[in-house]
């Protein structure tokens, strides 16, 4: 326990506090075994365990007001933005946001138990409008939650953390190697993961121009709204839109032509839930239906674009 056990002993609480911000920041980094280690050193080397505690807490705390300013001033464009960074799964977001809707601001507390949820539910409390005050003391118990029972597993297994820390001792600058390599794999799987949800997604879009040219052709296509509770509750959709999940998906099916269009959107990147939902229609004879290319934004955009062209046609009459 020589060289690595001084050092994290000296410099714990600063290891402790820079890791755990990293990760609440949103970049993957594992920081629950470093609260595992911090807890075993305070029952074997008499490690400042309070100090620990606080840093990780601290730590919790700048990230998530971090991100709770950011929703209250940004609300949907950081969701988007993390959900565009994030290694998750895209199809998880929307589940995220219906929890967070389903639980409220107390979901906080658990929040950081949730791969995912640690990193959203901070940005949307802040859109969702909970008040500073109830965020910071949901916000400090979550923290004390998530950093005392990393700490207590640490102390409860200190034999067993002692052994696997001695064991990376024995490697030497190996050790650096060794946990490069598991952090880089980590990613990876994060990545291939992400990867794979998108292409079981892979599906013909429709624009909204198109979408524009069936409406005004008569075709009457469905537009079926595939975002979340909480998306929806932020911003509002494409009008006459019917809301997918009101009623099951089979009953919804039997009421309709299976030669109408049918065209799907939502608001989170690649179009990932809009184009799941219409893989369902697709696979139950609905060979019309299609993910709206840029889902809402791309609506609003379409829609924007298409009133100066009115109003100059107005003017030109």
């Amino acid at each position: 326990m020589a060289q690595l056990s001084h050092l994290l002993h000296i410099y714990g609480a600063l290891i402790v506090f820079g890791v755990v911000l990293l990760e609440q920041i949103g970049l993957p980094i594992p920081a629950f075994p470093v609260l595992i280690v911090a807890g075993a050193l305070a029952v074997d080397k008499g490690a400042n365990w309070p100090l620990f505690l606080a840093a990780s807490v601290v730590a919790c705390l700048i990230s998530d007001f971090f991100w709770f300013r950011a929703g209250r001033f940004y609300g949907k464009r950081v969701l988007r933005l993390l959900c565009k960074i994030s290694l998750s799964p895209d199809s998880c977001v929307s589940q995220t946001e219906d929890n967070f809707t389903r639980w409220g601001a107390k979901s906080l507390v658990v929040a950081k138990f949730i791969p995912g949820f640690n990193t959203i539910a901070p940005p949307l409390a802040g859109a969702m409008g909970t008040t500073t005050q109830r965020f910071l003391w949901l916000s400090v118990a979550g923290g004390l939650l998530w950093s005392g029972v990393g700490m207590g597993l640490g102390a409860w297994f200190h034999g067993s953390v002692d052994d696997v820390i001695g064991w990376f001792e024995t490697l030497g600058s190996t050790a650096l190697m060794v946990l490069g390599a598991l952090l880089a794999l980590f990613v990876l799987l994060k990545y291939v993961e992400r990867r794979r949800n998108l292409g079981a997604a892979d599906l013909p879009r429709i624009t909204a121009e198109e979408l524009k040219a069936l409406l005004e052709a008569g075709h009457d296509p469905l537009i079926v709204d595939a975002r979340s509770l909480t998306a929806r509750q932020m911003e509002q959709g494409i009008p006459g839109a019917l809301i997918y999940g009101d009623e099951k998906p089979e009953r919804l099916m039997a009421t309709l032509d299976r030669e109408r269009h049918i065209v799907v959107y939502c608001t989170c990147p690649n179009d990932v839930t809009a184009a799941q939902v219409a893989k369902t229609f697709v696979a139950n004879g609905f060979h019309r239906a299609r993910p709206l290319r840029g889902g809402l934004d791309a609506w609003h955009a379409q829609c924007s674009a298409a009133q100066p062209d009115a109003r100059l046609k107005a003017k030109a009459g």
